[in-house]
This record gives C-alpha cells, sequence and structure tokens, in this order.
C-alpha cells in the first residue's frame, strides 16, 4: 500500500500590483513543486494586473478597496473584519501576502492566528514598511549597507516584524542601477516565496 499525498495546501494570496509573486506561486502549482491551490486572489487596487493573472489561470478573485469604508467613516478594523470574513468563507490553510499594500490590524489577523504570512524585500530588522527596494539601494551608495535581500515571515500586527520563516540576501554591485537591483531582487524573492511555501505545506 502507497502513502497517499496529502491534500493539497489552500492559499488566499492578496495582492496590490502586477502580481509577479503571485505568477510564480502559480507556476510552481502547475509544475507540481508546491503542493497546493490558489483558492482566491484578493487585490485592494482594481487596476493590479495580479487580478488578470489570477482570471487567466482560472483562479477566482475579490477586489476589495479600502474607500468605501473611509468614505463612509468606518474603521480600517472594520474593513479587515469584513474582509477577514470573505477569505474564511475559502476555508484557507494559509494567507499570503504578496506585494498587499496594506497593514492589518488585529480584525483580521486574529482570524488566521499564525497562518498569514508575508513577503518583504528586505533582510530582517532591516528595513521595515513600504519602498524597501529603493530603501536599500540608496543605503547602498550612502555606504551604509553592502547589500540587500529579502524574507518570508509571519505577519503580526508590527510591520514586519513576525517571526522570520526564511530569508536570502541579495547582492548589489557598484555598478548596478536601481533597475537592475530590484530586478535581481524580485527574482530572488519569486524563489524565496515558493521555498517558504513548500516547507509550510510540507508535513513534518
Amino acid at each position: 500500500m502507497t502513502d497517499r499525498a496529502p491534500n493539497p495546501a489552500r492559499l488566499v494570496v492578496l495582492i496590490s500590483g502586477g502580481g509577479t509573486n503571485l505568477q510564480a506561486i502559480i507556476d510552481a502549482v502547475g509544475d507540481g513543486e508546491l503542493n497546493a491551490e490558489v483558492v482566491l486572489v484578493v487585490s485592494n487596487r482594481k487596476a493590479a494586473y495580479g487580478l488578470t493573472r489570477a482570471e487567466q489561470a482560472g483562479i477566482p478573485t475579490y477586489y476589495a478597496p479600502l474607500k468605501p469604508y473611509a468614505d463612509q467613516g468606518l474603521s480600517r478594523a472594520r474593513y479587515d473584519h469584513d474582509l477577514a470574513e470573505r477569505v474564511a468563507a475559502v476555508q484557507p490553510d494559509w494567507v499570503v501576502l504578496a506585494g498587499w499594500m496594506h497593514v492589518f490590524t488585529p480584525a483580521f489577523l486574529d482570524a488566521f492566528p499564525n497562518r498569514v504570512v508575508n513577503l518583504h524585500p528586505a533582510l530582517p530588522g532591516a528595513l521595515p514598511g513600504t519602498d524597501a527596494i529603493r530603501r536599500t539601494y540608496d543605503a547602498y551608495q550612502r555606504g551604509e549597507v553592502t547589500g540587500g535581500g529579502c524574507m518570508v515571515h509571519f505577519v503580526v500586527p508590527e510591520v514586519d516584524a513576525g517571526a522570520v520563516i526564511t530569508q536570502t540576501p541579495v547582492a548589489i554591485h557598484p555598478d548596478d542601477t536601481l533597475e537592475v537591483f530590484e530586478a535581481r531582487l524580485h527574482t530572488a524573492e519569486h524563489r524565496l516565496i515558493v521555498a517558504a511555501l513548500r516547507t509550510l505545506t510540507t508535513p513534518a
């Protein structure tokens, strides 16, 4: 009698932009590198190309703008609570923030304890928050750092401060432009998010 493969992990991926990291996940699932299924892609930006990537792959999508809440004077916590309900409806094993530009409150995170992970384009403790790639490059130009990197970590209310799942350094060369460094870092991100999810979805 042969061992049966475990059921694929159910992933919800949240994006705000082009969705290249989402594409890396979709490709890894399709190639059999990742025993998982992307069951929903959420974006808080209607024009995010990642929604098109999901649709092309036959994955359900959901547009979740914050503005209607702000316009009605409703809190970010209310938005987070409502989005958590929508995500919970598809019963995810893991919620993956892959270029998601919104800081969640406990109203979202408490619905998925220790099951929300984030890809961040800097090493632990280095440059939390937005625009980390440009900030790393600028710091290199000033001689303050010798390189960059990226990590996947569990999400906590403090920005980019949760326990690290995996990380990798990314070199900056003296003749790099910002665009060259950014492309090198994105390539590393694509590998890292798949590696992290493989770790999380592989039975011990």
